[in-house]
């Protein structure tokens, strides 16, 4: 199936992030569930590698560079990416799995669709420190942080929604650069929350029943509470352990480690260089 063809087979799309050879090893899995289970439903992947999919038909892949400290809040540009090509996308994680038919058919309202969603950030998050940093920001865009809803952001959909969608992806990146200027790098769901507030969107729940998946931490959270037994999902997780931490010799892992090194330095100083603008904001 051509570019085109796929674009034009399906209105949403799954989409996902996949930055270093193990996630694109992982991100290559969820291609291949996505081809036996629903093959006219494209997965747009943002990478550093598009080479590794260019065999993969059922897979739109375009070419980026980590451009957050931690990675985590490059998903907006996935699904921006997505959004120019679909009324509707459904972000999930690389390292996430399909386990049945996905209907085509699927439809959402306009704005974010969370399978998992917290309506009120104080109560999901006890870390003061994390705390503080988002009630910066909340009263910085006058928004109420016991307003705010924090999204999962394992899996989520975004539906375009006049434009609002656009907002949305424009303060996420505001937000996301304030977090990382205070050494908050994870917790992009506080941030899709806040972003999502402070452009008008509105955030649903929906348990999406017609999406069957795996995700390593939440089969373990249902293991540990006795709700499913390790065997039932023994295959992913050992499958999900050899292509996510590889054995690797230990120049590797040194070189690694330096690069990740001088990497952080240079975007932390790109950071604070792009960051500048917006004293105000940023700083005070």
């Amino acid at each position: 199936m051509t570019s085109q063809s796929l674009k034009q087979s399906s209105k949403y799309c799954f989409c996902t992030l996949a930055l270093g050879a193990n996630y694109c090893n992982l991100a290559l899995e969820l291609a291949k569930d996505l081809k036996q289970y629903s093959p006219t439903i494209p997965l747009v992947i943002l990478t550093d590698r598009p080479q590794k999919f260019s065999q993969v038909t059922n897979v739109l892949a375009f070419p980026h560079r980590q451009q957050s400290i931690g990675c985590y809040h490059d998903k907006r540009f996935a699904i921006a990416k997505a959004l120019s090509l679909f009324n509707s996308c459904i972000f999930i994680d690389a390292d996430m799995r399909i386990l049945a038919s996905v209907p085509d058919d699927l439809s959402w309202q306009p704005g974010i669709t969370a399978r998992i969603a917290w309506h009120n950030i104080l109560k999901h998050n006890k870390n003061k420190l994390e705390i503080n940093i988002l009630n910066n920001i909340a009263h910085k865009l006058n928004l109420d942080l016991t307003d705010i809803t924090f999204v999962h952001e394992c899996l989520f959909v975004v539906t375009r929604d006049k434009g609002r969608e656009l907002e949305f992806l424009k303060n996420w990146e505001k937000i996301a650069a304030y977090c990382e200027l205070h050494k908050f790098y994870r917790g992009e769901g506080h941030t899709i929350g806040l972003a999502a507030a402070q452009a008008g969107i509105e955030i649903r729940t929906n348990p999406m029943p017609e999406i069957k998946f795996f995700k390593d931490k939440l089969e373990l959270n249902k293991i540990k509470s006795g709700k499913i037994e390790r065997s039932e999902v023994d295959i992913y997780l050992d499958k999900q352990k050899k292509l996510e931490y590889p054995r690797k010799s230990i120049l590797f892992r040194f070189i690694n480690k330096i690069s990740s090194i001088i990497m952080y330095l240079y975007r932390s100083l790109r950071l604070r260089v792009l960051t500048i603008r917006d004293i105000k904001f940023y700083y005070q």
